[in-house]
């Protein structure tokens, strides 16, 4: 069976279970990580782009739209990580001999992780809040920069009447 390896000693047999497949797995998804930490580094790229050159708000609302996308799949990645990491961790501590359905465990801590889920979490996300930061300030100097130029171009109207 694979995954299940057995000893044996003076006693009997005992079984254990490996979980190098699984931890080279768990190594995989968390590279993944760094893939959805460089979608949300390009989404805040283009937003600022796109407030800075005054472009369409639906555009900016898209981008948006984008980070929380990014940031829904990045907290759904650590909670499937953590229902896995805690599922191995409590089959190693129990040391059963009867291989228990780690498919069925993992699904239960995950759904578990997930019930607790709120639009709050988002405060949390260190590139969301960032990102929402970024825009705002840039929103900020544009605005001023914005106000500045019509300040002048009216007194230039004035002027030169």
């Amino acid at each position: 069976m694979p995954g299940r390896s057995t000893s044996s000693s003076g006693s009997g047999s005992t079984g254990f279970i490996s979980f190098s497949g699984v931890e080279s797995a768990l190594s995989s998804l968390k590279n993944f990580q760094s893939c959805i930490s460089s979608g949300m580094d390009t989404a805040s790229s283009v937003a600022l782009d796109l407030v800075e050159t005054q472009t369409e708000v639906s555009s900016e609302y898209s981008m948006d739209k984008a980070m929380v996308e990014f940031a829904m799949m990045d907290r759904e990645l650590n909670h499937y990580l953590k229902a896995v990491q805690s599922t191995i961790n409590h089959v190693k501590e129990e040391r059963s001999e009867k291989i228990p359905d780690l498919k069925l465990l993992v699904e239960k801590k995950f759904l578990a992780l997930q019930n607790k889920n709120s639009d709050a979490d988002f405060q949390n996300n260190e590139k969301f809040v960032q990102f929402k930061q970024q825009l705002k300030e840039l929103k900020k100097q544009c605005w001023k920069r914005q106000a500045r130029e019509r300040y002048l171009n009216l007194v230039a109207y004035f002027d030169k009447g």
